[in-house]
């Protein structure tokens, strides 16, 4: 469980005297049992996977706003910690296996355009999260639905 991996992690990150990785653990770690305490459940690995891509995104978002802002010192610290972050998801897949997973929940729904996107969406999503971004799975189910095939 990613769980537990996290817990052993973040020891070996201790006796290191590893600071950025035990400061990425931990965030990780509080988010997830700010996390259990709001739903009132223990969350399995799909959930913390799910966190931890939320927590990747924002290290992205972070960066691109470092960027324009031309803060070079907060860019390599943001990428640091999202190096680290992504050691906890699965390998991202490549667009081509997004495309064939939508096409795939698109014949499996009969979506017919883009006004079928939701019911897509609802499919894919689960079966993509955390392989995935988001915005590329949106990117990839409006092009399909709207005709834009390759």
């Amino acid at each position: 469980m990613l769980k537990e991996k996290l817990t052993a992690d973040l020891k070996a990150a201790m006796r290191s005297g590893d600071k950025t990785r035990l400061s990425v653990i931990r965030m990780i770690r509080a988010r997830l049992q700010n996390a259990e305490i709001a739903q009132q459940k223990t969350l399995d690995d799909p959930d913390i996977l799910g966190l931890i891509a939320k927590e990747a995104k924002e290290h992205r978002e972070s960066i691109e706003e470092f960027k324009k802002g031309g803060r070079q010192d907060l860019i390599a610290k943001e990428e640091a910690e999202l190096a680290i972050v992504l050691e906890y998801l699965p390998q991202q897949i490549s667009r081509d296996d997004i495309v064939t997973a939508a096409r795939q929940v698109i014949e499996e729904v009969g979506a017919q355009g883009p006004g079928d996107k939701g019911k897509v969406m609802q499919k894919l999503m689960p079966q993509l999260k955390g392989k995935a971004e988001g915005r590329d799975i949106n990117e990839v189910v409006t092009e399909l639905l709207s005709g834009s095939t390759g």
